[in-house]
Protein backbone atom coordinates (compact mmCIF):
# COMPACT_ATOMS: atom_id res chain seq x y z
CA UNK A 1 0.00 0.00 0.00
CA UNK A 2 2.78 2.29 0.63
CA UNK A 3 3.90 2.10 -2.75
CA UNK A 4 0.90 3.36 -4.40
CA UNK A 5 0.70 5.98 -2.07
CA UNK A 6 4.12 7.27 -3.13
CA UNK A 7 3.22 6.85 -6.47
CA UNK A 8 -0.08 9.07 -6.11
CA UNK A 9 1.56 11.24 -4.35
CA UNK A 10 4.69 11.86 -7.03
CA UNK A 11 2.02 11.58 -9.79
CA UNK A 12 -0.03 14.36 -7.93
CA UNK A 13 2.92 17.39 -8.27
CA UNK A 14 4.30 15.81 -11.33
CA UNK A 15 0.77 16.52 -13.06
CA UNK A 16 0.81 19.98 -11.29
CA UNK A 17 4.43 20.51 -12.12
CA UNK A 18 3.42 19.72 -16.05
CA UNK A 19 0.33 21.75 -16.33
CA UNK A 20 1.75 25.02 -14.69
CA UNK A 21 5.24 24.61 -16.90
CA UNK A 22 3.22 23.93 -19.91
CA UNK A 23 0.84 27.05 -19.47
CA UNK A 24 3.99 29.17 -18.81
CA UNK A 25 5.54 27.93 -22.00
CA UNK A 26 2.54 28.40 -23.96
CA UNK A 27 1.91 32.21 -23.05
CA UNK A 28 5.21 32.87 -23.58
CA UNK A 29 5.56 30.78 -27.18
CA UNK A 30 2.62 31.05 -30.54
CA UNK A 31 1.22 27.70 -31.14
CA UNK A 32 2.53 26.52 -34.34
CA UNK A 33 4.71 24.54 -32.65
CA UNK A 34 4.01 22.24 -29.69
CA UNK A 35 6.80 23.98 -26.96
CA UNK A 36 5.36 23.29 -23.75
CA UNK A 37 4.98 19.53 -24.78
CA UNK A 38 8.58 19.34 -26.51
CA UNK A 39 10.66 21.17 -23.49
CA UNK A 40 8.69 18.93 -20.46
CA UNK A 41 9.30 15.69 -22.35
CA UNK A 42 13.37 16.70 -22.70
CA UNK A 43 13.76 17.66 -19.40
CA UNK A 44 11.42 14.24 -18.05
CA UNK A 45 13.71 11.95 -20.38
CA UNK A 46 16.76 13.99 -18.80
CA UNK A 47 15.45 13.97 -15.20
CA UNK A 48 14.63 10.19 -15.51
CA UNK A 49 17.75 9.44 -16.95
CA UNK A 50 19.34 10.87 -14.01
CA UNK A 51 16.94 8.90 -11.37
CA UNK A 52 18.13 5.69 -13.29
CA UNK A 53 22.12 6.72 -12.92
CA UNK A 54 21.61 7.26 -9.18
CA UNK A 55 21.96 3.19 -8.70
CA UNK A 56 21.82 3.78 -4.66
CA UNK A 57 18.66 5.33 -4.54
CA UNK A 58 16.46 3.79 -2.65
CA UNK A 59 13.00 1.78 -3.84
CA UNK A 60 10.82 4.01 -2.31
CA UNK A 61 12.58 7.43 -4.11
CA UNK A 62 12.17 5.67 -7.43
CA UNK A 63 8.66 5.40 -6.83
CA UNK A 64 8.00 8.60 -5.58
CA UNK A 65 10.34 10.34 -8.33
CA UNK A 66 10.30 8.19 -11.21
CA UNK A 67 7.27 6.31 -11.21
CA UNK A 68 4.84 9.12 -9.64
CA UNK A 69 6.36 12.19 -10.39
CA UNK A 70 7.83 11.78 -14.00
CA UNK A 71 5.15 9.10 -14.80
CA UNK A 72 2.88 12.42 -14.67
CA UNK A 73 5.16 14.81 -15.27
CA UNK A 74 6.18 13.83 -19.00
CA UNK A 75 3.45 12.65 -21.83
CA UNK A 76 3.70 10.52 -24.73
CA UNK A 77 -0.23 10.55 -25.35
CA UNK A 78 0.01 14.54 -25.77
CA UNK A 79 3.30 14.28 -28.18
CA UNK A 80 1.15 11.57 -29.99
CA UNK A 81 -2.13 13.91 -30.30
CA UNK A 82 0.06 16.64 -31.04
CA UNK A 83 2.08 14.97 -34.13
CA UNK A 84 -1.29 13.95 -35.44
CA UNK A 85 -2.80 17.53 -35.73
CA UNK A 86 0.72 18.98 -37.24
CA UNK A 87 -0.33 16.10 -39.95
CA UNK A 88 -3.74 17.12 -40.24
CA UNK A 89 -3.19 20.71 -40.94
CA UNK A 90 -0.52 19.49 -43.37
CA UNK A 91 2.63 20.91 -41.66
CA UNK A 92 4.41 17.62 -42.16
CA UNK A 93 7.60 18.80 -42.50
CA UNK A 94 7.49 20.19 -38.47
CA UNK A 95 5.53 17.18 -37.60
CA UNK A 96 8.69 15.02 -38.87
CA UNK A 97 10.86 17.63 -37.27
CA UNK A 98 8.63 17.35 -34.24
CA UNK A 99 9.00 13.39 -33.70
CA UNK A 100 12.34 12.72 -34.94
CA UNK A 101 13.98 15.55 -32.69
CA UNK A 102 11.73 14.92 -29.77
CA UNK A 103 12.95 11.04 -29.95
CA UNK A 104 16.77 11.67 -30.91
CA UNK A 105 16.72 14.59 -28.24
CA UNK A 106 15.25 12.66 -25.62
CA UNK A 107 17.45 9.78 -25.86
CA UNK A 108 20.39 11.73 -25.37
CA UNK A 109 19.45 14.06 -22.70
CA UNK A 110 18.33 10.56 -20.67
CA UNK A 111 21.62 9.07 -21.36
CA UNK A 112 23.16 12.46 -20.30
CA UNK A 113 21.18 12.44 -17.10
CA UNK A 114 22.05 9.03 -16.75
CA UNK A 115 25.42 9.98 -16.69
CA UNK A 116 25.81 13.26 -14.87
CA UNK A 117 23.87 10.89 -12.18
CA UNK A 118 26.38 8.17 -12.20
CA UNK A 119 28.77 10.20 -11.08
CA UNK A 120 27.32 11.61 -8.33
Amino acid sequence: MKIYLLIAIGGLFGAISRFALSAFIQSKHNRRFPYATFIINLTGSFLLGFLFGRHNLRPEFFFLFGTGFMGAYTTFSTFEFESIELIRKEKLLLAISYLVFSVIIGVFLAYLGYLIGKGL
